[in-house]
């Protein structure tokens, strides 16, 4: 689909936060099935397990939703809506996609780290026998099987059972059926879901290509070429699937957004959405605590080139080394990324700890600005069951005063 349509950069990233769900505040109190509509949106929601503040799948729906009982989450899971399976990365996936990836499934050899093929090759009698137990036995969790090497855990560490039950979920003959504290709980597919057959239900390569291509523009609101492999990391895009090749198709609409040399790309369904922004009628009001691994921050080349946002997580850099913080999460405010906070739940103490607040050099410092950032800091403790929000003391800047004034 051809199209003359030419949009600001800030509408573009209105349309972009319209098509996440971030355009504006929640404004109702959720209900479970909004967690589901909101992972279907987005098409991928990234698990991590850093819990200095709630882990990162749940601090993205709070993002959207607000207020809403994380157990949510791990009920989709276990009611079978949703699936857990390489995607951007390890993500939470709805159900309806799980075809999208079942060619991965059974050829991971392009998978990279993610399959351990050598470990499948050199210890197939004990994978077997793994299958097998899980079988006769029913689901299991890595804690359920003790170290026998005397070697401590961690990620380089893994214990036998662990690479083993990583290599039958990899090639799709486990599924992950359930969470318990946040563990995996692992039980055959054909059990965690049965109503798939691969005879019937497998679509060919090339349309699960061009699906994944689709909701990966949908769920953007607009992309550059350049961005549409990142959202699945897909390595290539065959010329057929080309996002040109889906506009002669009338599948997607392009457009020309402010300075960008390239095109960009919008999913007819979000033509009305388009429409406005052309007319400059599409805009985002919204506060939100951001996670790091939140789609509209995860490709970092994409924050800067849609946000002018310099964004590197630094969790794995030594502290002294650390600009911003271990788990520095991004502010959204009214379209922009204006501000990051390093913070820490202190849950006994019923503390939200902001050790830093740095503002983007071109935030213009307001009483508005300062309203705004308290609410959302404010909101995004009381989430995490903290009463009180405690600054950092050798922080405390005349803004943060200002801040702390409402």
């Amino acid at each position: 689909m051809s199209s003359s349509y030419q949009i600001s950069l800030d509408s573009a990233r209105a349309l972009h936060l319209s098509a996440q769900g971030l355009l504006k505040n929640p404004r109702r109190q959720p209900v479970k099935e909004d967690v589901l509509q909101c992972i279907r949106r987005m098409s991928a929601l990234q698990i991590d397990t850093i819990s200095v503040v709630a882990r990162s799948p749940y601090l993205v729906l709070w993002s959207r939703l607000g207020a809403y009982p994380a157990a949510w989450l791990d009920e989709l899971l276990a009611e079978k809506k949703l699936f857990e399976y390489w995607s951007h990365e390890a993500c939470f996936l709805p159900i309806e996609d799980y075809g999208l990836y079942r060619h991965q499934m059974i050829s991971p050899d392009g998978m990279g780290w993610k399959f351990n093929h050598r470990w499948q090759q050199e210890h197939q009698q004990e994978i077997i026998r793994l299958r097998d137990f899980i079988s006769q036995n029913g689901p299991v969790r890595s804690v359920d099987f003790e170290r026998q090497d005397g070697k401590a855990g961690g990620w380089w560490e893994w214990k036998p059972e662990k690479r083993s039950l990583e290599v039958l979920f990899t090639t799709g003959q486990l599924m992950v059926a359930q969470r318990r504290g946040f563990q995996r709980v692992y039980d055959l597919r054909e059990r965690v879901h049965p109503a798939w057959d691969d005879e019937i239900h497998l679509p060919t390569r090339h349309d699960a290509e061009k699906s994944k291509i689709l909701l990966s523009v949908k769920a953007l609101g607009v992309a550059k070429a350049s961005w549409v492999k990142d959202y699945f990391r897909l390595k290539n895009i065959s010329p057929e699937n080309h996002p040109d090749q889906l506009c002669k198709q009338g599948l997607l609409i392009k457009i020309k957004v402010g300075q960008w040399e390239q095109p960009a790309y919008v999913h007819t369904d979000h033509l009305e959405q388009l429409e406005l922004a052309a007319d400059k009628a599409l805009k985002a009001s919204s506060t939100r605590v951001l996670s790091p691994f939140d789609p509209v921050v995860w490709d970092r080349k994409r924050a800067a080139d849609l946000f002018g946002f310099e964004y590197r997580l630094e969790c794995y850099t030594p502290a002294a080394k650390r600009q911003y913080g271990y788990f520095c999460l991004p502010i959204l405010r009214n379209g922009k990324l204006v501000a990051r906070i390093d913070a820490k739940a202190h849950r006994k103490q019923q503390i939200m700890e902001i050790k830093s607040l740095f503002l983007e050099a071109d935030v213009r410092i307001s009483d508005t600005l300062a309203a705004d950032l308290m609410k959302v800091i404010r909101e995004f403790a009381v989430w995490h069951t903290c009463t009180d929000v405690h600054f950092s003391p050798a922080d405390i800047t005349p803004f943060i005063r200002r801040m702390l004034a409402f």
